[in-house]
């Protein structure tokens, strides 16, 4: 059943995160909304901010070296993002939230004070996806065809995010990339259809190889457990359970949707005295055919 909901009143949402009793929405108009749970009675949320803060953009506005090109002709400060917020990621341990856009930048923001700390030019197009993933690593994927790895270090008295490797460049745009900390896996999802991953070895990371099984461009990515769902323009979703050593087995096509599947959730299944239950969840699909499907996958399907 419908709990509740919210919207603005301009903008398009592209992105969505939780943290705490905030929500963070990321919009076509490249603003960063943030909302706050507030009425228990009438299940209602209200708009607490943007990011960034009205006043901080103001304050930025006045100095000249704040100023960076955004467009011919056009130069913006450097604290906001000009084009469309595609993808965002919270860092909860650091406090921090990431937002990838349409203007090649990626930004983290202090969630405390909501203070914009770093842009960093990161690509050479769209940033379609942005991920914390393991030992302090954030994970970029573009239309440029690159996968990009960043952490962040002091330089001087501050901290910068400082490129690491660059696991992939190809011609294919980048659409999703999801990381499985406990695997030490990094997974990206392609235009082309395709899934490439790699593992972590050591000091550096290794391609583990490909996984070949939809037709059109993958569109999203999950994981769970031992598993990794990915969602694709084809309207299927497939299965996959790594079996170690860069194996990977398809143990389903859940082929219900009639539209492209645009997102995807994961859950532990909830069942007491359930002796299974570390290997089954509970998954939801959104697709553009107007429809949320619910699925139970098990690690252990035949």
């Amino acid at each position: 059943m419908e709990f509740s909901g919210f919207k603005s009143s301009s903008g398009l949402v592209k992105a969505i995160v939780v943290f705490g009793n905030r929500i963070f929405t990321g919009h076509q108009d490249g603003k960063i909304r943030v909302w706050k749970y507030s009425d228990k009675k009438n299940k209602s949320y209200n708009r607490i901010g943007n990011l960034p803060r009205t006043r901080d953009y103001i304050k930025s506005s006045m100095n000249p070296n704040n100023y960076i090109e955004a467009r011919r002709h056009r130069n913006v400060p450097w604290i906001k993002h000009y084009d469309v917020v595609a993808c965002m990621c919270i860092d909860e341990e650091k406090g921090l939230l990431y937002s990838g856009s349409w203007d090649r930048t990626m930004k983290v923001w202090r969630i405390s004070d909501s203070k914009c700390l770093e842009s960093v030019n990161a690509h050479h197009d769209a940033i379609n996806s942005v991920v914390v993933g393991f030992d302090g690593l954030v994970f970029t994927g573009s239309a440029d065809g690159k996968v990009k790895v960043w952490r962040r270090e002091f330089v001087g008295k501050t901290t910068k995010h400082l490129l690491v490797y660059t696991l992939l460049d190809q011609d294919s745009a980048v659409t999703s990339v999801v990381v499985n900390a406990s695997q030490a896996t990094v997974y990206a999802g392609f235009s082309d259809g395709l899934v490439n991953f790699w593992e972590r070895k050591k000091q550096t990371f290794s391609h583990g190889g490909v996984l070949r099984g939809h037709k059109l461009a993958v569109l999203c990515l999950a994981t769970a457990g031992k598993l990794l769902l990915s969602g694709s323009a084809d309207n299927s979703i497939c299965v996959w359970r790594s079996e170690g050593r860069g194996i990977h087995t398809c143990l389903s096509v859940l082929n219900s949707h009639t539209g492209p599947v645009k997102c995807l959730a994961v859950k532990i299944r909830n069942e007491k005295d359930d002796d299974r239950k570390d290997e089954e969840w509970i998954v939801y699909s959104g697709s553009l055919d107007n429809s949320v499907k619910l699925w139970r996958v098990s690690e252990q399907l035949a």
